[in-house]
């Protein structure tokens, strides 16, 4: 959230290192499993920078990119992507497909084991999607099962998805996704999200990787799974590490001195300008499905419905205010250095289906429109200036999101039409309060899956991963019928009407739309390969 995913992406984390003793790539990364040749690319241990935070190791309690980001390295799907692809492709499967319009069978690979010797069979894989619907966590992914039924499991290979829209064009997309790891069910419990060091101790692990040693969101240290057999095989390294950053400065200045071998998420754009000067570093740069927008709360922001002056339509009327003050081409210039550029809707452009309602409805082509915020708010009878209370958070998004916060916070109160309280919180708190604490508040998304279906399911569908109140029963109808259909004319036009529905109702504001950048040493192979429309990170594809 991500995604995440960002997301996310769309969303990972880091008991044995210290972080402090990350003073060189070659000191900081695990000992173990590291081979003998000096000069083996596969036995040159890769070390990762980020600012990224973990909620949380188990797939049912986490959906944010940093969280995710881990958990592609250490978990199984029954479909992943291949480096340098978006398309699904068989990973614990053998077979994947529809065996009938409401049913999608999946054959299994035969003598799976986890890494702690327990078999890995259709047990694990019908218990990882029943816990996640069970859970349900309010931070976890489970809305993007929405379209399942019931799971089956009639034999040890093989799993049998029921799903209440035929056809689901979407569904083996959703298994590569955030919901999509698959875990040891001799492990984790049936009806509540397991603890991070539990699932460490237990060598809870089916992916590429192992972790050695976790020291959550400082250091986490990785050697080579030499049983896993899917789909991304063996990794290019022997051994990894990701070492967490609280201040982008610091790692900047460690992927300068070559302390660290890949700084990924999230420098400033600054920093990226000057890191392209210097001869030792490569600035790479790869598709982009970030959105960062405004979430709004239908039950706590100004006149919402659990408010004292609860009203719907001047609720409304404050989304559009909003919508037509904000100067998007103005935050991706001085903020960012147009390294992101201005979103004016809900799918990124890029993406099949997409369109820009936004700049038809709000502002003047794009640009903001003072007096039809004005208006709004006067046809609404809403008083002037709107207290609107504004969250955003100052470290899983970059270190430019004080910036550009501020920036929002100036456009907004220009012309008297607003009075925003802007506040700050830490991402691993943050998580938690959004849901229930903040009436509008930043996020951002990184996509689970290369369809424009990721960027309207989980954030409007009914008991979407937002739990901001938001319900539109026609809304949600049309994104259910969508994905049961098969001509793609007729989808994408489908996707073009939803679009212009969510629009009308404001439940987010999208503001911008980002490209993925890593900057890494000039001896780092493959780092392009990873940057691709997956939008999964792979550390298995880097060596040196």
């Amino acid at each position: 959230m991500t995604r995440k995913k960002n997301g996310l992406r769309l969303a990972a984390a880091v008991l044995g290192i210290s972080a402090l003793a990350l003073t060189g790539c070659t000191s900081a990364a695990p000992s173990g499993n590291e081979g003998s040749g000096g000069g083996d690319a596969a036995s040159s241990p890769i070390t990762l920078g980020t600012t990224d935070k973990v909620t949380s190791l188990d797939p049912a309690g986490s959906y944010d990119n940093g969280s995710f980001m881990v958990m592609n390295q250490i978990f199984p799907f029954l479909l992943n992507s291949k480096p340098g692809s978006p398309d699904p492709s068989n990973d614990l499967a053998e077979s994947a497909e529809f065996t009938s319009p409401n049913e999608y069978t999946v054959k299994l690979k035969s003598g799976l084991k986890w890494a702690n010797g327990h078999d890995l069979d259709s047990k694990d894989v019908k218990f990882s999607f029943d816990r996640q619907l069970k859970i349900a966590d309010p931070n976890g992914p489970s809305s993007l099962l929405g379209n399942v039924e019931s799971i089956t499991a009639p034999d040890a290979n093989t799993v049998v998805f029921k799903l209440k829209v035929a056809n689901d064009q979407t569904f083996p997309q959703v298994l590569t996704s955030p919901v999509g790891p698959i875990v040891d069910d001799e492990v984790f419990p049936a009806d509540k999200v397991l603890d991070d060091t539990e699932i460490v101790s237990a060598k809870a692990f089916g992916g590429q990787y192992v972790i050695d040693s976790y020291n959550k969101n400082s250091l986490i240290s990785f050697s080579a799974n030499d049983s896993y057999a899917g789909v991304l095989g063996a990794a290019a390294n022997k051994s990894a590490a990701i070492k967490y950053y609280a201040d982008a400065n610091n790692m900047k200045l460690d992927i300068q001195q070559g302390n660290i071998d890949v700084a990924w998420r999230s420098l400033t754009p600054t920093d990226i300008q000057d890191l392209e000067k210097q001869d030792n570093l490569t600035v790479h740069k790869g598709p982009g499905g970030e959105l960062r927008y405004i979430v709004f709360n239908f039950d706590t922001m100004p006149y919402g419905a659990k408010t004292a002056d609860a009203d719907a339509a001047k609720a409304l009327a404050v989304r559009q205010a909003a919508a037509n003050l904000v100067d998007r081409q103005a935050i991706a210039t001085e903020v960012y250095k147009d390294t992101y550029t201005p979103a004016y809707s809900y799918v990124p452009q890029g993406f099949t289906g997409a369109i820009e309602p936004l700049k038809d409805l709000y502002g003047t082509d794009g640009k903001p429109d003072a007096a039809k915020a004005k208006k709004v708010l006067e046809d609404a009878g809403v008083q002037t200036p709107v207290k609107l209370a504004l969250q955003y958070n100052p470290d899983h998004y970059g270190p430019s999101s004080g910036d550009e916060y501020a920036m929002i916070q100036k456009q907004l109160e220009a012309d008297g039409l607003f009075k925003v309280d802007l506040k700050s919180t830490e991402w691993v708190t943050y998580q938690k309060q959004r849901v229930t604490d903040y009436p509008a508040y930043q996020l951002g998304w990184f996509p689970d899956y290369s369809d424009a279906d990721n960027y309207l399911s989980p954030f409007f569908a009914k008991d979407n991963f937002l739990s901001n109140n938001y319900d539109n029963k026609d809304v949600d109808k049309l994104i259910a019928e969508q994905r049961g259909m098969t001509d793609t004319a007729q989808r994408t036009k489908a996707i073009e009407e939803l679009q212009t529905m969510v629009a009308k109702d404001l439940s987010t504001l999208p503001l911008l739309q980002g490209a993925q950048v890593a900057v890494a040493g000039k001896d780092v192979k493959d780092v392009d390969k990873t940057l691709d429309a997956s939008f999964k990170f792979r550390l298995g594809v880097l060596s040196k």
